[in-house]
């Protein structure tokens, strides 16, 4: 499926910010230049127990309605990844130097995860365009715990690479 590059950034999303359910961008500096990919790979790294948790709950109350199980994160992260490619519950829709697109489409919701570089610069963008209002119910938790989660991964990032 297409996305949209928001004009002079690398950051992908599902659709223009305007037409998007939710936005989320977030950046930080980093001591050196890491490539998206390996952020992924340090983020993913030691997946955090309450992640594993969440993403159970997750799935015994969305396969109830009959959304697809996502499992997680399994921590293993592959040191090249392709379009096409898997990475746990993503779809690698865009894979470059400087960008990593990530998608997770279900009949009620899709999503997109954006990791872009520019030098120091790392920047997480997600995106969420809605079909139904099990989506919708769905992010009234997911949109403000992801916005700390991400927040809290920056941080991470940041003292790992330094």
């Amino acid at each position: 499926m297409a996305s949209v590059t928001i004009p002079g950034t690398h950051i992908q999303t599902l659709a223009p910010v305007r037409e998007l359910y939710f936005f989320d961008t977030q950046s930080a500096v980093l001591p050196r230049p890491v490539s998206p990919l390996n952020a992924w790979r340090i983020l993913m790294a030691r997946p955090r127990p309450i992640m594993n948790l969440a993403f159970k709950l997750r799935d015994a109350i969305s396969s109830v309605f009959g959304a697809s199980r996502i499992g997680g994160f399994s921590g293993a992260v592959p040191e090249r990844v392709q379009v096409g490619q898997m990475l746990d519950f993503f779809l690698v829709e865009h894979a470059s130097e400087t960008v990593l697109t990530l998608t997770a489409r279900d009949w009620h919701l899709d999503v997109m995860t954006c990791i872009s570089v520019s030098g120091h610069e790392l920047t997480i963008t997600s995106s969420v365009k809605m079909h139904n209002a099990l989506g919708r119910l769905y992010m009234l938790p997911v949109g403000p715990a992801h916005k700390m989660i991400v927040r809290q991964n920056l941080k991470e990032l940041v003292r790992a690479v330094a």
